[in-house]
């Protein structure tokens, strides 16, 4: 049996420790990546906010997912289906700048649904606006996108 060695982090758990490109994507090992977003980081919503929307704008939402799932992990219980929301519009856009349409416009919309759901989100986020920007995208993906051209603002 040819058993390959797992990458792990300090507690053991199974991570690749390979280079990923602005997307997400794992590159060859020793090729040059995007710096990773640490995991786990507990950040104030300000702070949450300012980065996922710098990483947007830089046309990496895989990375700005990466900090809204943070923020659905550490929050409060009451405001989970927001960042989770958040979230998954970040990976469908990542999806869509992949070329994945059907997938990206899936989560693009799950994603909508839930903030719709959410109602008046606090911190400022235009949750009208992110629904709106979601739903458009969604309807009319057909190929690659440009994940930063296609960034949403995520205050009004």
């Amino acid at each position: 049996m040819n058993r390959t060695r797992r990458d792990r982090d300090e507690e053991g758990r199974a991570r690749s420790a390979r280079p990923r490109d602005g997307l997400g994507r794992p590159l060859p090992y020793g090729a040059e990546g995007v710096e990773r977003q640490p995991e786990g980081v507990v950040r104030s919503p300000e702070e949450t906010v300012r980065e996922a929307q710098r990483l947007l704008d830089g046309g990496m939402p895989f990375h700005a997912h990466e900090v809204f799932e943070d923020a659905w992990k550490s929050g409060p219980a009451e405001e989970r289906e927001l960042w989770r929301g958040l979230a998954q519009l970040a990976v469908g856009l990542t999806h869509a700048a992949r070329g994945n349409t059907a997938g990206g416009a899936r989560l693009l919309l799950r994603g909508a649904d839930r903030i719709d759901a959410f109602g008046t989100p606090p911190y400022g986020l235009d949750g009208s606006g992110l629904v709106a920007w979601a739903r458009e995208l969604a309807g009319r993906l057909d190929g690659v996108v440009d994940p930063a051209a296609e960034a949403p603002r995520l205050r009004g």
